[in-house]
C-alpha cells in the first residue's frame, strides 16, 4: 500500500475512535446514591429488634431525628443525567425509616417515596398525616415548600 493510501486509512480509523468517544459520553446514565438497600436486611428487622441490631444490619443511618421520638432515616436516590456535562435530575426517591420507641425498639417500618406527587409509604400504602412527621420527610423527599 502506498503512504497516501494508508494516511488515509489511519485518518479513517481516528475519526471512527473519536466518534465512538463522542457517542459514549452522549448516553444517558442512571446511578444510584445515598443509602443501597438490601431487600435480605429489612427481612431481618422487625419490631421489638433494637437499635443496635438496626444499626449492624442497615449500617449507619443518613440522618437521625430525635423529635417525638428517635428515628431512623435512610435515603436513597435515583439520579439520571442525560449527557455527562448535563445537570443530573432525582427521578426517585425513597426514604426507608425506622421508628423506635422509648426503649429503643423498633415500633416500626416505613418506605416513603413519591406517588402521584405526594409522599406515599409503600410498606402500609398510606400517605402520612400533616405534622412534624411531614415537614421531615418533606424536607428528606426535597418537595417545595417544606423547608
Amino acid at each position: 500500500m502506498s503512504k497516501k493510501i494508508r494516511a488515509g486509512m489511519g485518518a479513517k480509523l481516528l475519526c471512527v475512535a473519536a466518534l465512538a468517544l463522542l457517542t459514549g459520553a452522549c448516553q444517558s446514565r442512571t446511578f444510584t446514591r445515598g443509602y443501597v438497600a438490601d431487600p435480605n436486611a429489612l427481612e431481618q428487622i422487625k419490631p421489638g429488634s433494637s437499635a443496635e441490631q438496626v444499626v449492624l444490619v442497615m449500617g449507619t443511618p443518613s440522618t437521625v431525628s430525635t423529635v417525638g421520638g428517635k428515628t431512623y432515616y435512610y435515603v436513597t436516590q435515583q439520579v439520571s443525567q442525560s449527557f455527562q456535562f448535563m445537570p443530573k435530575h432525582i427521578t426517585d426517591q425513597r426514604v426507608l425509616t425506622v421508628y423506635l420507641d422509648k426503649n429503643n425498639k423498633v415500633e416500626r417500618l416505613a418506605n416513603y417515596g413519591l406517588k402521584d406527587g405526594k409522599i406515599f409509604d409503600f410498606i402500609s400504602e398510606k400517605t402520612p398525616s400533616g405534622g412534624q412527621e411531614q415537614s421531615i420527610l418533606g424536607q428528606l423527599m426535597h418537595l417545595p415548600g417544606s423547608r
